[in-house]
């Protein structure tokens, strides 16, 4: 009897051995091997931030579908790197924490886009997406040490920036996005747009300044090439291009309405006071603004006001008394829709 007994406890010991063993081999096999998440989330690591509040923050995605698997690869992992990653629902517990050792991030998406009417409003977009602050990326954009890399000033800082959404690592340094700006500005200057430029007698950065005034007068695309034709015309005739727009510039943008005492003001960027293109864009222009300089409507307009209807869109003429028809037009509704409002 106390043989058996002896034998039955060997058995139940070796047992127990074997499902430890097999739970081991399991949670290995799991940790290892198994699709652990449920979807995707994304995961952002700041420099400086502990392993604890990494796995605090995958676990709180709630695609976890076993945190103890998660808990046990932390346990052994032995630091992570900031970036940004996806987690998938491909993605084994082990290759979380390999991903966030290694560093293995996910690019995002920097997107500028909209109204970069000065270069405080760039620095502002860069910083509100990536991981350098919006204070780093001004005083690498505000330095002409910095922007002689890629052979242009701070006035010539819009010429090299193309509005795009881009997809780069979120931790690059400043000089890293900057360094992307110059290789996608190369790139979308191709042979055939330079030679386009110089149909029109421009320069690639001439191009630049005059869409900034295109796109300073106007938002609507269809509009932009008939835009482009008029202050094309100007340049070509000797005219002044007297682009209110490049007045509001002097301003810091700060006047609703460009008045007749704005027109006075002292720069090499009032093109009431002198001929010719500014010294440099007032704004970043958008691909269709450029494209409508290198592909301008062909007539013989010289002025443009702004369509009584409110539209959004413009009259044009080629005679100066048509254009004053055409502002009275305005006048004259704007004095209505005025009246009205009260």
């Amino acid at each position: 009897m106390k043989k058996k007994t002896l034998i039955w406890a060997g058995l139940l010991v070796s047992a127990l051995v074997l499902l430890v063993a097999g739970i081991k081999v399991y949670q290995i096999w799991y940790d290892r091997k198994a699709p652990n998440f449920t979807g995707s989330s994304e995961l952002y690591v700041y420099p400086g931030m502990d392993i604890v509040a990494v796995k605090d923050s995958i676990l709180a995605s709630g695609t976890v579908r076993k945190p103890s698997s998660l808990e046990r690869v932390f346990k052994e992992l032995e630091g992570v790197q900031p970036g940004h990653y996806l987690i998938d629902g491909t993605c084994s517990s082990m290759y979380v924490g390999r991903m966030l050792k290694k560093g293995w991030q996910t690019p995002v998406n920097l997107t500028l886009s909209g109204a970069i009417r000065t270069p405080g409003v760039l620095c502002r977009k860069i910083g509100a997406q990536m991981l350098a602050d919006s204070a780093a990326v001004a005083a690498f954009a505000f330095s002409n040490d910095s922007l002689a890399a890629y052979g242009v000033d701070v006035p010539q800082l819009f010429t090299m920036i193309i509005p795009d959404t881009y997809q780069i690592l979120w931790t690059a340094s400043v000089k890293e996005i900057f360094d992307r700006f110059a290789k996608e500005r190369d790139a979308w200057w191709t042979p055939e747009r330079v030679e386009a430029a110089q149909k029109q007698g421009l320069t690639p950065r001439e191009v630049s300044a005059l869409a900034s005034i295109v796109d300073g007068e106007t938002r609507y695309v269809p509009e932009q090439p008939t835009i482009a034709g008029v202050y094309l015309n100007r340049l070509r005739t000797g005219m002044k291009l007297q682009a209110d727009p490049t007045i509001a510039f002097c301003f810091d943008y700060e006047p609703r309405r460009i008045l007749k005492s704005h027109l006075a003001v002292e720069s090499p960027y009032n093109t009431y006071k002198y001929a010719g293109l500014p010294p440099g864009p007032i704004s970043c222009p958008p691909k269709s603004c450029l494209e409508a300089v290198l592909h301008p409507d062909s007539h013989n307009y010289i002025f443009f006001c702004a369509d009584p209807s409110f539209n959004g869109s413009h009259r044009f003429a080629a005679t100066y008394p048509e254009h004053l028809a055409n502002a009275r037009a305005f006048q004259t509704a704007l004095t209505q829709r005025l009246r009205a409002a009260k």
